[in-house]
């Protein structure tokens, strides 16, 4: 499903592997119903029109699979407000599906949003910036 989704746009994979009341809770906040992930999907596709998801690791465990992924592409279309900046980028992040009655019932996503965005050139924070210590 994730390869389908993600790598092809093929938002019918996700009408049959996840449940019609999945709950994804996402850096922008809880959702219900498996709609938001074909629209994400869509989201993402057209401001990354190449978009590429490599599944790097996965881990299954009774009803709870997680997934560790690398995500690449070029931005080429409007991305929540942002104009296309002909930039590319590569973030990682972490899937965890809990799995109910052979579908995917619940999500957690985790990403490098911030690393995102400094590709992109929207953010400005350093890299290399260290977290204040004692005394500072």
């Amino acid at each position: 499903m994730l390869d389908a989704a993600w790598n092809r746009g093929d938002t019918t994979a996700i009408d049959r592997s996840v449940c019609e009341h999945h709950i994804d809770h996402d850096p922008d906040g809880d959702q219900i119903g498996r709609i938001h992930l074909a629209d994400a999907v869509r989201e993402y596709r057209a401001a990354f029109p190449d978009l590429h998801m490599s599944f790097d690791h996965q881990i299954a465990e009774g009803g709870t699979v997680v997934t560790r992924w690398t995500a690449s592409g070029t931005h080429q279309g409007d991305f929540r407000g942002i104009a296309a900046t002909g930039r590319s980028a590569t973030i990682a992040g972490v899937f965890i599906h809990r799995l109910a009655d052979g579908q995917i019932a619940e999500t957690w996503t985790a990403f490098d949003q911030l690393g995102l965005l400094r590709q992109l050139g929207i953010a400005s924070v350093p890299a290399t910036a260290s977290p204040p210590g004692p005394g500072r």
